[in-house]
């Protein structure tokens, strides 16, 4: 079998259990390189060394594009083993390399008014406040339907990472703005959000892309984009007190070290407890 062939079957396999199509997606391209790096070889010719020797020459990428590459090389390899493609895994023996603590960055509560005085149309407000108070992923919006918000108790069931439904909550601010938005469209698509032109289902650059507008139009110097308002939710929440168990089941974080990262980012918090507890 070829490493073509290998890839379409993995690939096809992968996707009836339910993997993300952005992670197939990047697997993919991921597959393509490899390829283009050994030829589409038998995969039962492929070895350690030659995976090493690929790894190597990639030497210019960053510790976490490195890392992507030997995930997808150690999922491809153990999958065509188990499948009996191969008689031994040549990538069970990688490994990623050492990555220092990316800390996630939030925005101030005072960028947060700015952005939201900055926004000019119901959209755009409707935008913010969904994406801030709901703390989102800016896939799980873009996936919307404006059938699935429960107006009555101010929530909606998303489909996160793994296919995972979370229920999620927003603000009366946000429902004020979610109507106004609803009630100005005059388009039938089903999605949330829509194209300002010709409208139809917002995309998730579109989606990137006003808020990068809103974020100039404010006067933010700092990068904005929709995750740091994912980031800057959870990290509000955690300043006002809220435990990191409460808020990892509000992010659909399926490890609460994940959700732990924004703990080093209070320093509100830090400041309170050196102060009660330092004499």
């Amino acid at each position: 079998m070829r490493l073509s062939e290998a890839w379409e079957a993995y690939a096809a396999d992968k996707r009836l259990l339910g993997y993300s199509p952005h992670t197939l997606r990047a697997y993919r391209l991921q597959s393509t390189l490899l390829i283009r790096h050994l030829g589409d070889i038998d995969i039962q010719e492929v070895t350690f060394e030659q995976l090493k020797k690929y790894l190597a020459s990639q030497e210019h990428l960053k510790p976490a594009s490195i890392g992507h590459r030997v995930r997808f090389l150690k999922s491809l390899f153990k999958w065509a083993h188990d499948e009996g493609f191969i008689t031994a895994n040549p990538a069970s023996k990688l490994r990623e390399p050492k990555m220092g603590t990316r800390l996630p960055k939030a925005l101030s509560e005072e960028d947060v008014e700015l952005l939201r005085e900055a926004c000019e149309t119901p959209l755009e407000h409707a935008l913010i406040e969904f994406l801030y108070t709901t703390g989102c992923r800016i896939g799980e919006v873009a996936r919307l339907n404006r059938n699935a918000i429960d107006w009555e108790t101010r929530s909606v069931v998303v489909r996160g990472k793994g296919d995972k439904e979370r229920e999620v909550y927003f603000t009366i601010k946000c429902g004020i703005w979610l109507k106004r938005y609803l009630k100005q469209r005059k388009d039938n698509d089903v999605a949330l959000f829509v194209t300002e032109r010709k409208p139809h289902r917002m995309s998730i650059a579109q989606i990137r892309y006003i808020i990068k507008r809103v974020a100039r139009r404010a006067g933010i110097q700092t990068s904005v984009y929709p995750h740091k308002l994912r980031h800057s939710y959870a990290t509000h929440l955690l300043n006002n007190g809220a435990p990191l168990e409460g808020i990892q089941t509000l992010l659909g974080h399926s490890k609460l070290e994940t959700t732990r990262l924004y703990a080093q980012l209070s320093g509100p918090r830090r400041r309170e407890f050196y102060q009660r507890y330092f004499r």
